[in-house]
């Protein structure tokens, strides 16, 4: 057999090491100290934040958010991309030089590499620099690149962090099974839920407007009783009357066969932590926003008070999936807290279809589907769809709702229909 070419082993070794960089990304288990792992993944994850920061750059209007922009210029926004990628070069040479995980390293090195390319060939097709000039419209659909980056790690780096100081399951790793379908989820909805929200927000805007033409925010009208409220008292009575929203909703989900095609998507984790609250199907994302944001808007609620609750509601979704050991003592029967929506996902019997609320758990008290569970069991055992019928896998998992027969079998053999 004629040896290989020159080229034909090039060709060959580039496979080969595409090859090995799927299957590190397809793997997953803990990252021991010392051998250059961690380090490792974080000048990864740099390369590519620099990518996305290069791109969001040359294209600010569609993939840049006006909020965001409105409190940090470019020249900042700059200015930390640049820094990115140094610290990014600094780890993955260090780790090349001490020969760690120098596969690891050079897969970031590669990516650097084509976010300066990119930079360079944007900043000569636009004839601009890095930099914008000139003012940029708020009223065109955006992707919001900047928040996705800046809420990827900001939440990583919080809650992955909380995980590790009073953690549930402290043998879990962060890097467990199928998180790559959740990271998944996450960047879908970060950067759908801006194209989701300018178009939510466009239509409810209108309704509004016709609500109040019809009823104006006056000082005796209930829109004008609402925009008079002080702005903590305006947020709580918002926190209340979605969650009440919610909570009907979730039940919906839960309780009717259509709503349960959509909702299993979500309860299909079988491990609970920060970024496993990420997996729900695109078109439950779209409804829940729909439905949560439209009182709001028909009551008169303010764009600040709205703002607001939306970043506290996202932030208390993580951390009520949070792999950590939280109930809060006797608050749990008031608030809603990990241990409160643990048993909300779990698999046992008694923590089927219950605990909808989102906020306030006194919701599922006063309307008896809080959980009743043994006092001696604190946290549930398992968690998942009961009969495991949802697929694996994101793209498996959104066409789910439209392939799935309606049927399954639980461990006993049973045969059941549609939902629980």
């Amino acid at each position: 057999m004629p040896a290989p070419s020159p080229a034909e082993r090039i060709k060959n070794d580039v496979a080969q090491e595409i090859r090995k960089g799927v299957d590190l990304a397809l793997s997953h288990g803990p990252l021991h100290r010392g051998k250059g792992m961690v380090s490792g993944m974080i000048a990864l994850a740099l390369a590519n934040f620099s990518m996305l920061g290069v791109l969001m750059l040359q294209f600010p209007a569609f993939l840049t958010t006006p909020k965001v922009r409105e409190v940090l210029s470019f020249d900042a926004m700059r200015t930390m991309l640049l820094v990115a990628m140094v610290v990014c070069g600094a780890l993955a040479l260090t780790n090349i030089v001490f020969n760690r995980v120098r596969r690891l390293s050079v897969w970031a090195l590669f990516w650097l590499a084509v976010a300066v390319v990119g930079s360079q060939l944007g900043a000569s097709a636009t004839g601009r620099g890095w930099l914008p000039t000139g003012p940029l419209p708020d009223n065109v659909p955006y992707l919001g690149i900047d928040w996705f980056i800046f809420d990827l790690l900001a939440t990583t780096l919080l809650f992955t962090t909380i995980e590790k100081l009073v953690p549930l399951r402290p043998a879990m790793p962060v890097f467990r099974k199928e998180w790559q379908t959740d990271f998944m989820y996450f960047v879908t909805g970060h950067l759908l839920v801006g194209l989701t929200l300018f178009l939510v927000y466009a239509i409810l805007h209108g309704v509004s407007g016709m609500f109040a033409a019809v009823q104006p925010a006056a000082q005796d009208t209930l829109r004008g009783w609402v925009r008079q409220l002080p702005f903590g008292w305006a947020l709580l009575l918002l926190m209340l009357v979605t969650d009440f929203a919610r909570y009907w909703l979730h039940r919906f989900y839960h309780e009717t066969a259509i709503g349960w095609r959509l909702h299993s998507v979500h309860h299909s984790a079988q491990h609970m932590d920060w970024i496993s609250g990420s997996r729900t199907h695109g078109v439950e994302t779209v409804l829940s926003t729909a439905v949560i944001l439209a009182p709001a808007f028909l009551l008169g609620f303010s764009q600040n008070v709205i703002n607001v609750y939306i970043v506290i509601a996202g932030v208390q979704a993580v951390f009520n999936h949070t792999n950590t050991s939280v109930r809060l003592g006797p608050l749990r029967y008031l608030i809603v807290t990990p241990n409160f929506h643990h048993w909300h996902h779990s698999r046992d019997a008694e923590g089927l279809d219950r605990c909808y609320a989102a906020h306030f758990a006194f919701w599922d008290y006063l309307f008896g589907t809080a959980v009743k569970s043994d006092k001696n069991k604190i946290w549930p055992d398992e968690y998942g769809v009961v009969g495991d019928y949802v697929p694996k896998g994101f793209w498996q998992q959104q066409l789910h709702p439209l392939t799935w027969s309606g049927r399954w079998t639980d461990e006993h053999g049973v045969a059941h229909r549609e939902n629980r």
